[in-house]
């Protein structure tokens, strides 16, 4: 039963490449598809639905360690793989704006594998850092929801 709600999520995040690339309308009450999980505006681009942003992230290598204060992320794996760790205490945090940080890595965080059609949650203030092994990759769809109705 609890794949029902992810397989209708996988399914409308990875449309029929026969889709075009549509923008939303008022006529089809603002629907907007990606074919292929990539926005037709390119693979940087994020779309801010206000309590909500999509966009797509690619790494070749290793990130700085994150903490969003107030946005949960939602994360769809599509390609490549790499490691995360997440949780723990962040080792030299700086401002990276309001209710956002930044740090140089995790002391006492947990170690996960991850690759191809995972789906993992972030809640709000967990720190979380990926790791990529030299000559891989990792591409994945990111779902940024906003704890206080914004999408900032």
């Amino acid at each position: 039963m609890k794949l029902l709600p992810l397989t209708l999520f996988a399914t409308v995040l990875f449309a029929p490449s026969h889709l075009p690339a549509q923008s939303a309308s008022p006529s089809d009450g603002g629907v907007k598809v990606w074919p292929k999980g990539v926005p037709p505006e390119g693979i940087t681009h994020k779309e801010n639905f206000g309590n909500h942003i999509l966009s797509i992230s690619h790494r070749t290598s290793n990130g700085r360690v994150e903490v969003h204060q107030k946005i949960v992320d939602v994360l769809v794996i599509q390609s490549g793989e790499a490691d995360l760790v997440t949780g723990g205490e962040v080792v030299e945090p700086v401002s990276a704006g309001e209710n956002e940080m930044l740090g140089s890595s995790i002391r006492g965080g947990v170690r996960r594998h991850i690759g191809v059609g995972d789906v993992l949650h972030i809640p709000a203030g967990v720190p979380h850092q990926f790791f990529i092994a030299p000559g891989t990759q990792i591409t994945y769809l990111v779902v940024k929801v906003s704890t206080s109705g914004s999408g900032q």
